[in-house]
């Protein structure tokens, strides 16, 4: 939120809430821009091979290494 603020030139003590200088921007929330790049990559992992490691570490949870 620091460089929206810059961004807009609004300083913390002039309250001006969050959710306006992003709308003013014309750009999401960071939440929900992170839920949908984690749904993306959770979607290429399912369609990954079933014999890649990745896909074997979400089924099995855990990796039994030595380490």
């Amino acid at each position: 939120m620091r460089l929206v603020r810059w961004l807009c030139d609004v300083k913390v003590k002039d309250k001006v809430p969050s959710k306006d200088l992003t709308e003013r921007l014309g750009i999401d929330d960071i939440i929900l821009v992170r839920q949908q790049n984690r749904l993306r990559w959770y979607g290429h992992v399912l369609r990954k091979e079933d014999t890649d490691w990745i896909k074997k570490c979400m089924e099995y949870g855990e990796l039994q290494t030595k380490r």
